[in-house]
């Protein structure tokens, strides 16, 4: 077993999130909101532009959540919620802001879970590339 210690996501990491976040959604013309969590699920950074759509804000922090909560890209769990699929029951079986929606990414440092982040206010395949984006800047 590593004991090895994995700095957690910091502010600044949080910070530098949503600026490519926003720079890369602003290249494409898209008007978005940005949640980072870490990996208590507590906010580290938000940012909505005034001109996305108001429910943006909570899209996005949804879609952090839920891919810090199951640790996987919300894009990768859209089937799991399906009717038939492993997660069917998941969204109503629990009282937890679940939102099965692309645009929601972990982040991870040394292969460890630090916290995610949520992009709301693209079509999901926009917010989704704007979240795996940003985590590469990261890196």
């Amino acid at each position: 077993m590593s004991t090895t210690a994995v700095t957690p996501l910091t502010t600044a990491d949080a910070e530098a999130l949503v600026t490519a976040a926003v720079k890369d959604a602003q290249a494409a013309g898209l008007t978005v909101s940005v949640t980072v969590l870490d990996a208590g699920g507590h906010l580290l950074a938000f940012r909505r532009d005034d001109r996305a759509v108001l429910i943006s804000g909570e899209t996005s922090t949804r879609k952090a959540y839920t891919a810090l909560q199951l640790d996987a890209p919300t894009a990768d769990l859209v089937d799991a919620v399906q009717p038939g699929g492993l997660f069917h029951t998941l969204p109503t079986a629990l009282d937890r802001p679940l939102l099965f929606i692309a645009g929601g990414v972990p982040v991870r440092r040394d292969g460890r879970l630090i916290g995610s982040i949520g992009i709301g206010g693209g079509s999901p395949e926009q917010d989704h590339g704007i979240a795996t984006t940003a985590v590469r800047t990261l890196a």
